[in-house]
């Protein structure tokens, strides 16, 4: 099933304080937030249950020159696997290049996957949302002009937003911002100062700014995060929930523009991403469908590889590049003469 409309406007409209708090972000103020966090997702009793990281890095979109986040979080909650990733392309100023959002639950007796893709396109933000309960697929598309879109924070920039905050180490008054809540459609999200507060990191009792963001209206969701002094998330829960997200280790010192150290290469562990790892799959399904049609177009191909592999069984060379040279050098089109196999000597 899928579904398609265009939203004109929104009647919702983000606070003249965060757009103002929008614009005064600065190129200087974005490079202290490129660094990457790692927290350990924890029971009450203090059992890990999985991880969640975030990485920041400059690129660019479309020859635009921006900030690239990556964000996962993955876990088993009641012996219930589960998982969130994101890839977002952000501007210098917070707002939504585009942005791939992935959700999935793996219940007993099937699986709950939500996926959800948002892009500019010709002065409107593109916004394809796929569900997927069991063999169940729903598919809806939904444009909003960004000109009704002035103060938009998503998952993605909400990231970003956050460590600018928590540099600042100041939640301004009315911080409203427009925002997708969870079935993606155009809601509001606020920001509020929660002061200071002592964490024990690494048996180390450390003080962390707090910031409160609160998403929706009619059922809102509030999360509660905690930084250290230099931007780097400490924890991070959601109101309710008796699960918690904790850093354990303090992070390495962040790069600036003079260091010359050199970070140690890390393995690319790309079955993690779920958006890589789909990719992955969609590309080994695409390369087996065009092998597939190839083979039926060229029938000879099959016969062609069987009889020189039951001749190749037969003769057992122990040189078999040089023997397959010498078997399919007759049917180049340019060839010396002689060679081939026009003899029956092994």
């Amino acid at each position: 099933m899928e579904e398609s409309s265009k939203e004109e406007f929104t009647e919702l409209k983000a606070s003249s304080e965060a757009i103002d708090f929008l614009s005064s972000i600065g190129a200087a103020e974005m490079r202290r937030c490129v660094f990457e966090d790692s927290l350990v997702t924890v029971s009450e009793v203090g059992r890990e249950l999985g991880d969640f990281k975030v990485s920041v890095e400059w690129t660019s979109h479309r020859e635009q020159p921006c900030l690239l986040i990556h964000a996962y979080s993955h876990g088993d909650i009641d012996d219930t696997p589960s998982g969130t990733s994101i890839l977002a392309y952000i501007s210098l100023n917070l707002e939504t290049l585009e942005q791939e959002q992935h959700e999935y639950v793996k219940l007993q007796d099937h699986q709950l996957d939500r996926k959800c893709h948002m892009v500019q396109c010709d002065g409107q933000l593109v916004v394809h949302k796929t569900t997927t309960v069991g063999e169940d697929v729903k598919r809806q598309s939904v444009s909003y002009p960004l000109s009704s879109l002035k103060g938009l924070v998503s998952e993605g920039s909400n990231l970003l937003l956050l460590r600018v905050l928590a540099l600042r180490r100041n939640v301004p008054e009315n911080m409203t911002f427009l925002s997708f809540s969870q079935d993606k459609s155009i809601s509001t999200s606020t920001y509020r100062d929660l002061g200071y507060r002592q964490q024990m990191v690494e048996e180390k009792l450390v003080e962390v700014f707090g910031v409160e963001r609160t998403v929706g209206l009619d059922i809102p969701a509030t999360w509660h995060c905690f930084f250290l002094s230099d931007g780097h998330l400490a924890s991070r829960v959601q109101v309710g929930s008796p699960i918690s997200m904790r850093l354990l280790q303090f992070p390495p010192q962040t790069l600036t523009d003079d260091d010359t150290s050199v970070f140690e290469k890390r393995p690319l562990v790309w079955e993690e991403d779920m958006q890589m790892h789909s990719k992955f799959l969609d590309r080994k399904e695409e390369l087996k469908a065009e092998h597939s049609s190839y083979m039926r177009k060229h029938p000879e191909l099959r016969a062609m590889m069987a009889d020189f592999l039951q001749f190749l069984l037969l003769r057992k060379p122990s040189n078999v590049f040089e023997f397959a040279c010498e078997y399919f050098s007759p049917f180049a089109s340019h060839r010396p003469p002689g060679g081939g196999f026009n003899t029956s000597s092994p």
